[in-house]
């Protein structure tokens, strides 16, 4: 089930490759209203695109909010020409876009680097992004936008994308759920006069720029997920094979008895194998070692005596980390995600009102 603003975008980016510009609107959906929502996501465009001088399908659409309820088309077009008004380079404009697209966002989450090319040249890479509830592969309700003033051919850029959402946003587990409104998508407009070639080393330095700073956002999302106390990252070492390590990640980070867990600080080591043997992967139950932070306790199948004094420091950190070790072969995965706190509850409790 996909929103109509996002769908528009889709059909866009599938048939053109190319847009000029986005906008974005937060609190509504646009999604389950039926034919009149992608009529509605084409009239905002189409307002937009005529004060910018552009086609309408130039510009793409994304709206993040409430499900069932139609665009509030004559506040948005009301609106759209200060927004055009108000376009600039500066950095608070990038930051006042930023707030206007956050919805249970308690953070803004953005990111900026420079690259330096082979011949000293630099190209910029900056993104933003919302996103705090019902985040779950793939995607979810997150809407992130890069900008580039680096050149690059559209085909080449889906690839340099595709390749850095695949361990980095769709890694991101909030609370398992997904929604309507998912969006990343990167702007490239050549405005540094410095153009890269796919298979270059200066294609390599900024496909690796890309690739960190979409890790770098993807942890943000988990770490301001809706009631969130703790970020906790989730490796698995040893899988039989890239299926299986998905498996595993996935259903412990999806774990309510885990999540709920990592808010108590209880250091109940069983919750995670638990986990683990339901995720579908095929493994040996006697040879799974289970780190927690860094302190062992779980080896060869068994629960060892560990420090509680030490488990419970290292449980009041932020920052957790839960380390499977299967011994089945050489695949990896990991998942960022976060713990449930009463006030996830809350939060969704009433998310209407």
């Amino acid at each position: 089930v996909k929103g109509h603003s996002l769908v528009r975008s889709i059909d866009i980016i599938e048939s053109k490759g190319k847009a000029k510009g986005i906008i974005i609107n937060s609190k509504v959906a646009n999604a389950g209203v039926g034919h009149v929502g992608v009529e509605d996501a084409a009239k905002v465009a189409e307002t937009a695109s005529s004060l910018l001088g552009c086609d309408p399908t130039e510009i793409l659409t994304a709206s993040t909010g409430v499900i069932g309820s139609r665009l509030p088309l004559d506040k948005m077009t009301a609106a759209i020409p200060s927004l055009v008004n108000g376009l600039s380079a500066d950095e608070e404009a990038a930051h006042n876009a930023e707030y206007a697209m956050m919805t249970t966002d308690t953070v803004p989450k953005e990111v900026s680097a420079q690259i330096e090319l082979t011949d000293g040249k630099t190209v910029t890479i900056s993104g933003m992004a919302k996103g705090s509830g019902m985040i779950h592969p793939n995607l979810a309700t997150m809407i992130c936008v890069f900008t580039t003033d680096c050149g690059i051919e559209s085909a080449s850029l889906k690839k340099m994308l595709q390749k850095a959402v695949k361990y980095t946003f769709n890694r991101v587990s909030v609370d398992g759920d997904t929604s309507v409104c998912d969006m990343v998508t990167v702007f490239a407009n050549g405005a540094s006069g410095v153009s890269v070639e796919e298979g270059t080393e200066d294609y390599a330095l900024v496909e690796s720029a890309l690739c960190k700073l979409s890790e770098d956002i993807a942890r943000m999302l988990a770490s301001d997920g809706e009631g969130a106390t703790k970020f906790v990252e989730i490796e698995v070492h040893g899988a039989k094979d890239e299926k299986d390590a998905k498996l595993i990640v996935t259903s412990v980070a999806r774990s309510p008895l885990c999540k709920t867990a990592f808010f108590g600080e209880d250091a109940n080591i069983g919750r995670i194998l638990t986990a683990v043997g339901y995720s579908g992967a095929s493994f040996d139950p006697e040879k799974v070692d289970i780190r927690l932070s860094g302190l062992l306790m779980y080896k060869d199948g068994a629960a060892v005596n560990f420090d509680e004094e030490e488990a419970s420091r290292l449980l009041a950190e932020h920052d957790l980390k839960v380390d499977i070790t299967l011994y089945e072969g050489d695949a990896y995965d990991r998942m960022f995600t976060c713990d449930f706190s009463y006030d996830y509850v809350k939060i969704n409790g009433d998310y209407r009102s």
